[in-house]
């Protein structure tokens, strides 16, 4: 199963996000969007809002999994099983 990796702050998710999104999700077999916590930015919406707002936005993708976390993307990646990390 090929599962990649798009993360990004998405504060807040636009349709240039979405666009990746679709896109990547035709690609590969599962799509992690994980919104990652940055502590050098301050966010206008809080993680679990930004979480929920692209829950509601891919709830049309069903091999797309959003998540969030606070550790290196590296660390998460593997973690996850990905080997592949989507960029806009």
């Amino acid at each position: 199963m090929k599962i990649a990796i798009y993360p990004g702050s998405f504060d807040p998710v636009t349709s240039g996000h979405l666009n990746i999104i679709q896109r990547a999700a035709t690609i590969f077999d599962k799509l992690i969007v994980c919104v990652m916590v940055n502590a050098g930015k301050n966010p206008m919406f809080t993680l679990d809002e930004r979480v929920a707002l692209i829950q509601r936005v891919t709830k049309n993708l069903p091999n797309v999994e959003v998540d969030s976390s606070n550790e290196l993307l590296a660390d998460y990646a593997k973690r996850r099983g990905s080997c592949v990390i989507v960029k806009g």
